[in-house]
C-alpha cells in the first residue's frame, strides 16, 4: 500500500459517522443443513460510507451468510438490521427494494442484449402501458455512468465489451435498482491490474457518497488496500475484525485457515527439457464461428511452467480446448513429444498422456451428482484396475478414491459423499487429485479462481511438484499474481496472438499487464 492509499483510507476511516446505526447489522446469524453448521451466531455491521472486506475460506460460510441478507436463503436464529431497524427479507425483490445490490463473481448479463437493456431488465422504463422506452433507460443510465466515473456506451452489446467493463456493467445494475449497500463478491477476480485500480477508483468515490460495501475477495493484498475493516470468518463463526493498518496478509491467512499459511510458494529452479507440448500456427473459431486463436505459436518443455496471461475472452478458453481435443482448430498443429494430436478426440488426448484441469470445475470437470470415487476415476473408468470389460470392480474404485483422499488432503466424510455437496476448494482438489499423475502434459485452465489461501498454496505446491518430476505444465490465469509466481516463462495472449515473452523470474507486472489489456505495453 502506498503512502498515498494509507492517507485516503486514514481519512475515509476519520470520516465514518459515529453514534449512527450502522448502515446493516446482521445479528447472531444461524444456518444449519444436514451434517453442517454453516453459518454460528454471526454478528456482522457495516457502516454508512465504509467498505468493509470479508474473509474465509471457501466453504466457511461466506457466500451463505450474504445469501441470507439477499434473501436467497432464511436463517434459523439471528436478524437482520438496516439503519438500525430490524427487517424481514424474503427474496431478491425484498432485498432490492431495501437498497441492497449484490454483484456475483459469474456475470449475471444477457451476452446478446445492450448494456442499457441489461441495466433495466426487471426494472424497465415504460412510455405507456406497452412501450419500453430505451430513450429515456439510456439517459438515466449514461447519467449514473458520469456520476460514478464509468465511461460506458449504453447502446453497445455486452459481448463486445471487455470483461472489466462488464464488471461496471454489473455494479451499474445494482446502483439504478437504488443500492446503498452493495455485496460484491470476487470482483477483480478475472481484471487486470489497471481494471482492478479503477474499480477501486469507483468504490472509492461511492463510499464517498455514503455507500456501504462488503469486499469478499480472496486476494488478501487487495483488501487491505481498500478495506476500511475486516472480518474474517472460519468454519461459519468470526474469528477476528482488524483494520487494515493493524494487520498482514500473513495475520489474516493464518486467521482463515487456522494455521500458518505460506503465501508465497516456492517455485525454485527449473530445468527444462524437450518440447513437449508444441503449438504451431494455431488457428481457432468460437462458437459464433468468429477466429479467436489467431496463428498462435507456443511451446511448453518437459519440467517447466509456462504461464498463458490474458484478460479473459481473448482466445484463452478456445486454446486450451483445442489443445485437449474439445474443439478442433481450422488451421495450425498440435504435437505432443513430437506425436500429432491435432484434432484427436478428449479421449485419444488424455490417453496421450494430458492431464487437464479445467476452468469451470462444476461444469466440466466434476459429475457433481456422482459420488466422489467416480469422479475420481472419471477419465479412466473404462481400464484395469477400475475395470474389466464392462464389469466394474467396486473394490479397486474405492482404494482409489481413498488414497486420493488422503493424498490430497479432500475434506470429506467419505469416497461415497457427492460430489456436490463439497467445498468449491474441495472440488478442485478432487480434479486435481485426478488429473495430476504420470503425464506428459498438464494444461490447468485458471486452477486456483475463487479459492482461498489454503487452496491456493496447496495446488501451486502440487503444480510445482510435478514440474519437478519432469512434467510440462501449461498455466492459463486471469490471475496475473498467480502467472507470476508460478511461471518459468510467460507469454501474454491479446486478441488470440502472442504479443510478448517473458522470463518469469524478470517480468515486469505493469508491462505485462499493460499488454494483457491493450497488445502493447506503451
Amino acid at each position: 500500500m502506498t503512502e498515498e492509499e494509507r492517507a485516503a483510507q486514514e481519512a475515509a476511516r476519520s470520516s465514518l459517522p459515529v453514534g449512527r446505526a450502522p448502515a446493516l447489522e446482521m445479528r447472531g446469524i444461524t444456518k444449519r443443513f444436514p451434517g453442517t453448521l454453516a453459518n454460528d451466531h454471526v454478528d456482522l455491521s457495516i457502516q454508512p460510507g465504509e467498505i468493509h472486506g470479508l474473509l474465509g475460506e471457501n466453504g466457511a460460510g461466506k457466500t451463505t451468510l450474504m445469501n441470507i441478507l439477499y434473501g436467497l436463503i432464511a436463517p434459523d436464529e439471528g436478524e437482520v438490521l438496516i439503519d438500525g431497524k430490524a427487517v424481514t427479507i424474503h427474496d431478491p425483490a425484498d432485498a432490492i427494494a431495501r437498497g441492497i445490490g449484490m454483484v456475483h463473481q459469474h456475470f449475471m448479463l444477457v451476452p446478446v442484449l445492450t448494456v442499457a437493456e441489461n441495466v433495466i431488465l426487471g426494472a424497465e422504463v415504460m412510455r405507456g402501458p406497452v412501450l419500453l422506452d430505451l430513450g429515456e433507460a439510456s439517459r438515466r443510465i449514461r447519467a449514473l455512468a458520469e456520476q460514478v466515473g464509468f465511461q460506458i456506451d449504453p447502446g453497445v452489446r455486452v459481448e463486445q465489451l471487455s470483461v472489466g467493463q462488464q464488471q461496471r456493467v454489473e455494479i451499474l445494475k445494482a446502483l439504478y435498482r437504488g443500492a446503498r449497500i452493495l455485496v460484491l463478491d470476487e470482483p477483480t477476480a478475472v481484471l487486470t491490474p489497471q481494471e482492478t485500480e479503477e474499480i477501486f477508483q469507483v468504490l472509492r468515490r461511492l463510499r464517498g457518497e455514503g455507500a456501504s460495501i462488503v469486499f469478499i475477495s480472496h486476494k488478501l493484498d487487495e483488501v487491505l488496500r481498500i478495506a476500511d475493516r475486516i472480518t474474517v470468518i472460519r468454519r461459519g463463526a468470526v474469528v477476528g475484525e482488524r483494520r487494515p493498518a493493524d494487520t498482514s496478509e500473513q495475520e489474516l491467512a493464518d486467521l482463515m485457515v487456522g494455521r500458518e499459511v505460506s503465501l508465497r510458494v516456492d517455485r525454485g529452479t527449473s530445468h527444462p527439457g524437450e518440447v513437449s507440448l508444441q503449438v504451431t500456427g494455431l488457428r481457432v473459431q468460437d462458437d459464433r464461428g468468429h477466429e479467436v486463436v489467431r496463428g498462435l505459436d507456443l511451446t511448453v518443455r518437459s519440467g517447466e511452467i509456462v504461464g498463458v496471461a490474458g484478460v479473459a475472452g481473448n482466445g484463452q478458453e478456445e486454446l486450451v480446448e483445442a489443445i485437449v481435443g474439445l474443439r478442433k482448430p481450422s488451421a495450425g498443429r498440435v504435437t505432443l513429444a513430437g506425436r500429432d494430436i491435432t484434432g484427436r478426440s478428449p479421449r485419444q488426448v488424455r490417453e496421450a498422456r494430458v492431464g487437464y484441469v479445467p476452468a469451470d470445475r462444476q461444469r466440466y470437470g466434476l459429475v457433481l451428482s456422482f459420488p466422489l470415487d467416480d469422479n475420481f476415476c472419471l477419465t479412466e473408468y473404462y481400464r484395469p484396475p477400475f475395470a474389466s470389460g464392462i464389469v466394474r470392480n467396486e473394490a479397486a474404485i474405492r482404494r482409489h478414491a481413498e488414497k486420493l483422499i488422503a493424498e490430497f488432503d479432500v475434506r470429506t466424510p467419505g469416497p461415497g459423499v457427492r460430489a456436490q455437496t463439497l467445498s468449491g476448494g474441495n472440488q478442485q482438489k478432487v480434479v486435481v487429485a485426478r488429473e495430476f499423475g504420470d503425464d506428459a502434459l498438464i494444461v490447468l485452465d485458471q486452477p486456483t479462481r475463487g479459492l482461498d489461501v489454503g487452496s491456493t498454496e496447496f495446488i501451486h505446491r502440487r503444480a510445482i511438484e510435478q514440474r519437478d518430476a519432469g512434467t510440462a505444465v501449461l498455466l492459463v490465469s486471469a490471475d496475473l499474481d498467480e502467472i507470476l509466481e508460478l511461471s518459468d516463462r510467460i507469454v501474454v495472449i491479446h486478441r488470440g496472438r502472442v504479443v510478448g515473452e517473458f522470463d518469469g523470474r524478470e517480468a515486469e507486472r505493469d508491462r505485462i499487464g499493460l499488454l494483457m489489456a491493450r497488445g502493447e505495453a506503451a
